[in-house]
């Protein structure tokens, strides 16, 4: 079994902007491309193969056929684990929560949502939300919402390019205008929304917010900041930074400098690697067969998969579990 590449449901919300059409090259007939799904079996924006032998497939279909490509444990009928979007944020996301496994399992007939991201771009000044400025209790919590003085009890992170955030299932969040962002998570579309500056969806209608929801789920103390291992790999021609090890994914991110720049993949693993390509271009070299990847490009390397090269000069974050 080879890697093949992946077309990405893109999804319009009204913060939505245009980088992922400018910038990676998502086509979409939809003015807004807020995010693109790169990796998903979701059924709320499920991948489609387009390449190789199963090009057409749906991803979710081919790993029901196929779940040795997801990993050594994985079984027919498993939850896909992981889901990777690139996130375009031209104005302010929704102060929002997600909930863990357990509550998600009991209530939303869905997976909670752990998640990490990586911080493509950013403009000058952008900034997001990330957790509590200290310590607050559920009365106070739900006062700030009705009072309309959320944001002033919210700790806000300036941002700029390379930065990581992992996001625990109860901390409130939001991405900020004027960021990019690639964003892994567990495979779950459950948000509760808190807080959404008084605008008004696609319908004229303020759009729904879940109070009550998110009052049981989120952390009432400040999140904790994420700290990065060194980087490693071959000098100023390869750097390699592990972003994130958790239960539910790792994450790493390759920089590669130089034109003829190549990465070796010398062994089989036991698990799915997913790579998606965030500048530059390289070319894939895997059995014999060559693809092309360039700014954008989102491929499944599927487990067991013999010893492959990626050459070219680029940047890419790939995740496994």
């Amino acid at each position: 079994m080879t890697p093949f590449l992946l077309n990405a449901p893109i999804k319009d919300y009204i913060w939505g902007g245009t980088k992922l059409r400018e910038l990676f090259g998502k086509e979409s007939d939809l003015e807004r491309l807020a995010e693109s799904w790169e990796l998903s079996c979701h059924p709320d924006g499920e991948c489609i193969i387009a390449s190789g032998e199963f090009s057409g497939m749906k991803l979710s279909e081919f790993v029901s056929l196929h779940p040795e490509a997801v990993s050594t444990t994985f079984r027919s009928g498993d939850s896909f684990p992981v889901l990777v979007k690139l996130i375009d944020a031209k104005n302010d996301l929704s102060v929002q929560v997600h909930p863990d496994d357990e509550y998600a399992h009991k209530y939303e007939g869905d997976n909670g949502k752990t998640e990490m991201w990586y911080i493509i771009d950013a403009e000058e000044g952008a900034e997001l939300v990330y957790g509590f400025k200290e310590n607050i209790t559920i009365e106070e919590f739900r006062k700030a919402i009705e009072e309309n003085t959320l944001m002033d009890k919210v700790n806000k992170v300036p941002v700029k390019k390379g930065d990581v955030f992992f996001i625990k299932p109860g901390t409130l969040h939001a991405i900020g205008k004027g960021i990019l962002i690639a964003e892994i998570q567990q495979s779950s579309n459950v948000t509760y929304r808190v807080y959404d500056y008084g605008r008004l969806g696609t319908d004229g209608k303020p759009r729904p917010l879940h109070i009550e929801k998110a009052l049981e789920v989120t952390s009432l103390t400040p999140a904790e900041k994420h700290i990065l291992p060194e980087p490693f790999g071959q000098g100023d021609e390869l750097v390699i930074q592990n972003l994130a090890d958790c239960e539910f994914f790792r994450v790493f991110s390759f920089d590669m400098k130089e034109e003829d720049g190549e990465l070796w993949f010398n062994e089989e693993y036991r698990t799915f690697q997913h790579i998606l390509v965030i500048d530059g271009s390289c070319i894939l070299t895997c059995g014999g067969t060559m693809t092309q990847l360039t700014k954008g490009s989102s491929l499944f390397v599927p487990a067991g998969t013999e010893p492959f090269t990626i050459t070219g000069k680029c940047s890419m974050i790939i995740t496994a579990v």
